[in-house]
Order: structure tokens, then sequence, then C-alpha cells
């Protein structure tokens, strides 16, 4: 049955590239008062136990996270988080962001980090 249902997040994932996973509507879009460093942390620590390591990108105001999906190395989700005046904000895109029975660890990941 795990092996069915892995089939099935395989070929629902497709190969979306990370330019059309950040056109996707948010699927989560957040405050923290963690900085972008601690909550990008905090956030891809949380993933390290189901999926290969997240790539992190520097942006000028904070950072830009990209999560692989479990069974490839093409992108799954990616999140925006920028620095604001008393912490984050926190933007994820899912690359399934219509499918309503996508993994959940990456949403776990991002509601678990908010608060510090």
């Amino acid at each position: 049955m795990k092996a069915a249902w892995l089939a099935v997040m395989a070929v629902l994932g497709g190969c979306a590239s990370v330019a059309d996973i950040e056109k996707t509507p948010e699927t989560m879009s957040v405050i923290s008062g963690k900085s972008p460093k601690e909550y990008a942390s905090c956030f891809v620590a949380h993933l390290s136990d189901s999926r290969d390591p997240s790539v992190i990108e520097k942006k000028h105001d904070g950072y830009r996270i990209i999560v692989p999906q479990k069974l490839s190395k093409d992108p799954a989700a990616v999140v925006i988080v920028d620095e604001r005046s008393s912490g984050s904000s926190i933007k994820v895109h899912e690359s399934m962001s219509n499918v309503p029975i996508r993994p959940g660890d990456v949403r776990q990941a991002a509601e678990s980090c908010i608060s510090g």
C-alpha cells in the first residue's frame, strides 16, 4: 500500500520548476517573530528527517528555501522568508497546491517554526 501511495505522489508531483512553483498561489502566508536566519534554520532542520537537504539561497532581505520532492531532486516547494521590522514574513508555495492529498511535512515544518 505504501509503495502504491508513493507511486501516485510521484506521478502527481510532476516536474515543476522553481519559477513555476513560485507562480502558484501561496498555501501558507504567516508572520514569525524569528529572524529570517532563525526561521530558515528551524524549517530546514524540521524537514531533514523526511527529505533530502533543502537549498537555501540568500536574498537581499531574507532567504528562499527550495524543498526537494521526497523521491527526486525536483523541487516540491519554495519557501520565501523575508525580513520584517519585528521578525519574518513567510510564504509557502507548493508544486501540488491544488492536490488535497499532498505530503504534509512542508506545512508542518512551516507551522512548527513560527513561534519561538
